[in-house]
């Protein structure tokens, strides 16, 4: 739980760019907002790690809406990966469970990493928010049930080393880029990597620094938020800003936006969807298709 006070006044509907503090839950972030942007409507777009900090998608009042569109954006990390010992997480929270140590040169390490680019089935932490039969799998695993997740379909554009090996006791050290598609858990790829040169590994560090078109540059700590709060509303990224970031746009006329409004299908130029609709600086709708025109997917008010 973060204790943050209640925010002066509401805060207009959009999308707020935290910088997660390491330790809180996503939900733990979600509830802090609630209450300094006095409003229960919040939601975010995609689940950090506890032990993980950096960019968390928040939707705020209408925002809420967006975070569909959202949540399926590609993302980058920065991280740091242990080989030569595992961990119950794979995560420097967890239990050291095997210590196999690593003998593979620098040149063998990069190999591995490379070979871990493009399309690849990547199976999930047993720790993480698959959810099995309707439950977490890190709540069975916790449980200290069985987890059997089945391999997914992942694509990693990016995965660099950008530091020296450091090694000892057998193990070795060093800092990663990811850039990855939606789905992709960082975790597991330091276990591939490990795996492809005979031992185990896991992460020490793992900051998100970018999710689609937010980046860290604009995220907000919570202490800056709670300065915010104090004095008035806190700021967020209008509505049809955050949606012309996040997918193609298309500017409407009046009566274009009273037939949407009206859940109607208007003809309108757009060729690939969802589509940001907008009349001036307002988000009137997201679109969909249907046979040549272009209908509301979801109406904002």
């Amino acid at each position: 739980m973060i204790d943050v006070p209640r925010g002066a006044a509401p805060a207009q509907s959009g999308i707020l760019i935290v910088d997660k503090p390491a330790a809180a839950t996503s939900h733990d972030v979600v509830a802090a907002v609630r209450r300094l942007a006095h409003t229960r409507k919040v939601g975010h777009a995609g689940t950090l790690d506890p032990a993980a900090t950096g960019v968390l998608v928040i939707g705020i009042g209408a925002g809420t809406k967006l975070l569909t569109y959202l949540s399926g954006a590609d993302k980058d990390y920065l991280s740091t990966f242990r080989l030569g010992q595992e961990t119950d997480t794979e995560d420097a929270d967890g239990q050291i469970i095997s210590t196999p140590g690593l003998t593979a040169t620098d040149e063998q390490i990069d190999v591995a990493l490379a070979s871990l680019t493009g399309t690849i089935e990547q199976i999930p932490s047993a720790y993480s928010a698959k959810k099995i039969d309707g439950k977490r799998a890190y709540d069975l695993a916790r449980a200290g049930e069985k987890v059997d997740l089945k391999a997914a379909t992942v694509t990693i554009d990016r995965l660099d080393r950008t530091s020296p090996v450091t090694r000892h006791d057998d193990l070795a050290d060093f800092d990663v880029e990811v850039s990855c598609s939606t789905g992709t858990y960082v975790r597991a790829l330091a276990r591939q990597t490990a795996n492809a040169l005979g031992s185990a590994g896991h992460i020490t560090y793992l900051r998100r620094t970018r999710v689609g078109g937010f980046d860290l540059s604009e995220a907000h700590t919570i202490e800056s938020l709670i300065e915010q709060a104090q004095s008035g509303p806190i700021s967020v990224l209008p509505m049809a800003e955050a949606a012309k970031r996040s997918m193609p746009s298309v500017q409407i006329t009046a009566e274009q936006e009273t037939a949407l409004r009206y859940g109607q299908f208007i003809d309108l130029d757009v060729e690939s969807f969802p589509v940001a609709l907008i009349r001036d600086d307002t988000l009137v709708a997201i679109g969909t298709k249907r046979g040549n025109q272009v209908g509301p997917a979801t109406v904002f008010a």
